[in-house]
């Protein structure tokens, strides 16, 4: 049986030639090699297993080797000298004993002069294992030993958390031109790869960063609401669409590129109750997104009416909130936001107060401030903190006010002497919730507009900057992107950021240079070449312009000069200046009659003496009913003293 079984496995083993040309592929009827997954898993776990085990017998042995030098080094500075000198050798020597026990467990070989370069390949594949990824190349480190950059990086992120002045993104700055009048609006989307800024000139500009290149040119302009002042632009929490606030009664909703998605509808202005109304009847002052719902919108109106919206009904508005004063009569909203959760809706009003529903209960106000800021001022500006807790209020009354919503009648803290001329000033917080920024107004010639920035829980000024020599309307600084966008009364939107603490942004379009413009190449004809066409559809080769002109000169028909026009009577059969027909004749005499009838009491007068001797058209007619003409008498005129009161001319 075994030379039987010996000759069939030759037979598999060896391909038969014939089979092979026949099936058209070689290797035919060779056994297929198989794997034991079991048996690899296993193996595999063993070796994690085992390369555990030493590194944790490795980090072992450093603690051990750590604590023995610790206890090696002595008081007196003799000792310190003689120890410097002859310190390393142990603990060398220890490593050297640690890796070769390493060695010894293992089953890996590994081939070198010494025991050095042995400890120093085994050194990279054990910090592998480890949770740095960084190799090392050499013998291994001294234990306790500290790279000086590691110290540096935490000296300096111990210096940040101490001085928060250094983690403000001002070192650099780009300049985006919106037009000549105040950006009125700005917005970023949530990745921070676009910018669109608004402003009192209609316009709606869109800036890619990624696109752009130094020179800083917006890749679309447009005017949604036609004729009115931009108030807000807002990208909403997933970025694919933005809102867009202006003057008019109706809020529009357009997508990435600018294209109209819905447009609000405008409500019955003759209804008294705002809330039988579908939609807002007076101008708009503000609006945002939600937070967390991507398809709803809030906007406040000078209706007396904050409401919600949903992206896909545009017919009606989702809910209504009408805030109200002390005597209970409809107040004016300025601004309006949501908080970080979505749950609160804020709304600033004309007369001073704060009034922060429930964005679930329209009728009763959750937690209200009557007295937020002086009454007759617009409340420009509500942000919330990225913790929810506290509530920043820029005011109309050059205030800057921090809130508690949990205790909301006093401020935690204000600041004053921060003049707003503009009723869409705004506050932001920073990334990290402790620094709040706001931007400061001037009058023309008055100085420059600034941006002040004021910690959170101590509410000093810790930095300012200033912006340039005009307003500060708009300021955002956006979370991920760690830069501040600033938007001014002279039509210049500023970026600032940081080479090092900033990500992209800006800092994707600086780097990118100019591109040339190409100058259109102008061809007074085009010529073209036909080589092998007959002579009489052939064109004339193209030649320098100073021989076609002298060929032209010697043409006479080119070259003819036109005749000058004729004075006085016609002559060769051209008419003359004035003609020979009786309107050109009319026309010339009327041109040179120069009597002056300038007074034309004087040229009636001038007739008075013929009419009085030879009367043809009024004596004649009057000769036999009044041959004596009788004129009415002149009265002599009252004084005016003389006349009783209620006979006197009343001026």
């Amino acid at each position: 049986m075994e030379p039987a079984a010996e000759s069939d496995a030759e037979m598999l083993g060896t391909p038969d030639p014939e089979l092979a040309a026949t099936m058209g592929f070689s290797g035919f009827g060779k056994k297929a090699r198989t794997f034991d997954l079991e048996a690899m898993f296993e193996q595999t776990r063993r070796t994690a297993v085992e390369r555990s085990r030493k590194v944790l017998e490795a980090r072992e042995r450093e603690k051990e080797d750590q604590t023995e030098k610790e206890f090696r080094i002595p008081c007196t500075a003799s000792s310190v000298s003689a120890s410097s000198a002859t310190g390393p050798g142990p603990t060398l020597t220890g490593r050297e004993a640690a890796c070769s026990e390493g060695e010894d467990n293992s089953n890996e070989a590994f081939s070198g002069p010494s025991m050095q370069s042995q400890s120093s390949a085994k050194g990279p594949a054990e910090d592998t294992d480890d949770d740095d990824d960084e190799e090392f190349i050499g013998p291994p480190l001294p234990p306790g030993f500290k790279d000086s950059d590691d110290d540096n990086d935490n000296d300096d992120t111990e210096e940040e958390d101490n001085n928060p002045v250094k983690k403000i993104p001002d070192s650099h700055e780009i300049t985006l031109r919106h037009g000549t009048k105040t950006v009125s609006a700005l917005g970023l989307d949530p990745s921070g790869a676009r910018l669109i800024t608004g402003g009192y000139d209609y316009d709606v500009k869109f800036w890619d960063f990624a696109g752009m290149d130094a020179s800083l040119q917006a890749f679309r302009s447009l005017q949604p609401c036609e004729c009115h002042q931009i108030k807000s632009l807002q990208y909403s929490s997933t970025g694919d669409v933005i809102l867009v606030v202006s003057g008019n009664s109706q809020a529009k909703v357009l997508d990435r590129d600018g294209f109209p998605v819905m447009e609000c509808i405008k409500g019955d202005q003759y209804i008294v109750d705002m809330t039988n109304t579908k939609g807002h009847t007076a101008m708009l002052n503000s609006g945002c997104w939600h937070p967390k719902i991507k398809e709803e919108f809030l906007t406040c109106s000078n209706d007396g009416t904050v409401r919600t919206w949903d992206v896909n009904n545009e017919k009606k508005h989702k809910s209504v909130f009408k805030p109200r004063s002390v005597q209970g009569k409809r107040v004016i909203p300025t601004t309006c936001t949501y908080s970080r959760d979505g749950k609160l809706i804020a709304a600033g009003c004309h007369d001073g107060s704060i009034q922060i529903w429930d964005r679930n209960m329209s009728v009763h106000t959750k937690f209200h401030c009557r007295q937020a800021h002086a009454s007759g001022t617009d409340t420009s500006c509500l942000t919330f903190s990225y913790d929810g807790i506290v509530l920043a209020s820029r005011g109309g009354d050059d205030t800057l006010k921090l809130w508690d919503i949990r205790q909301f009648k006093k401020p935690l803290n204000s600041a004053d002497g921060l003049p707003s001329f503009f009723p869409i000033t705004d506050c932001c917080f920073s990334p990290d919730d402790k620094i709040l920024v706001t931007g400061t107004s001037v009058k023309k010639g008055g100085g420059s507009g600034k941006l002040f920035f004021f910690d959170r829980e101590s509410f000093q000024k810790l930095y300012e900057i200033e912006v340039t020599d005009a307003s500060v309307v708009r300021c955002l600084w956006h979370p991920k992107l760690n830069q501040i966008m600033v938007g001014s009364g002279n039509g210049l939107a500023k970026v600032y950021y940081d080479p090092v603490k900033s990500q992209r942004g800006a800092k994707l379009c600086v780097v990118k240079t100019k591109r040339k413009e190409r100058q259109a190449e102008t061809l007074t004809q085009d010529y073209i070449i036909t080589p092998h066409a007959l002579p009489m559809f052939r064109e004339p080769r193209q030649r320098s312009t100073r021989k076609q002109l002298e060929k032209d000169r010697l043409d006479p028909m080119k070259s003819h000069k036109p005749e000058p026009p004729v004075a006085g009577a016609g002559r060769g059969g051209r008419v003359g200046t004035h003609g020979v027909t009786l309107s050109s004749y009319i026309v010339k005499n009327i041109a040179l009659d120069k009597t002056d009838d300038s007074n034309p009491r004087e040229a009636i007068l001038r007739h008075a003496k013929e009419a009085e001797e030879n009367p043809y058209w009024v004596a004649p007619a009057y000769a036999k009913t009044q041959p004596k003409t009788v004129f009415a008498e002149v009265e002599p005129e009252e004084d005016e003293a003389d006349k009783p009161e209620w006979k006197k001319r009343k001026i």
